[in-house]
């Protein structure tokens, strides 16, 4: 946790130093958070656990909504198009630098359309099979 609560300072200090340049009152509304997964999943859980006291330090209610879809596609998408003034943010995962290469048309540039801002952790993913499947480790 301690961890989660020093990257929500992190954020808190970002949003600080790059928008409230930009305007002096932020955030002077809600923040509305879109998660392009179902809830429960890692990048949701972890994102929730920061914005809750990111919250709180703000003085700001952080709305995080799940808009799941297409592989992330739809959650992203409704953030490309939401008016850059830095109430819309995007929480996603690895899967958002994935996307154009597995996807023949997008509606948004994943690198193009987003500027980002930190990153909340990193989950290392195993595979695991039963070796009764007679799988075999490949040589590294």
């Amino acid at each position: 946790m301690h961890r989660l609560s020093l990257a929500a300072v992190a954020v808190v200090c970002m949003l600080a130093n790059g928008i409230v340049a930009a305007q002096e009152n932020y955030p002077s509304k809600p923040i509305h958070v879109i998660i392009p997964f179902s809830a429960g999943s890692a990048t949701d859980i972890v994102p929730r656990t920061v914005f809750e006291p990111m919250s709180a330090a703000l003085g700001q209610t952080i709305v995080v909504e799940n808009r799941g879809g297409a592989g992330g596609i739809v959650g992203t998408a409704a953030v490309a198009k939401a008016e850059p003034d830095g109430y819309t943010l995007l929480a996603h995962s690895a899967a958002h630098s994935v996307s154009p290469s597995i996807y023949a048309s997008i509606p948004y540039d994943a690198a193009a359309d987003f500027a980002g801002i930190i990153t909340f952790g990193n989950a290392p993913t195993v595979l695991v099979v039963a070796p009764s499947k007679g799988t075999r480790r490949s040589p590294t």
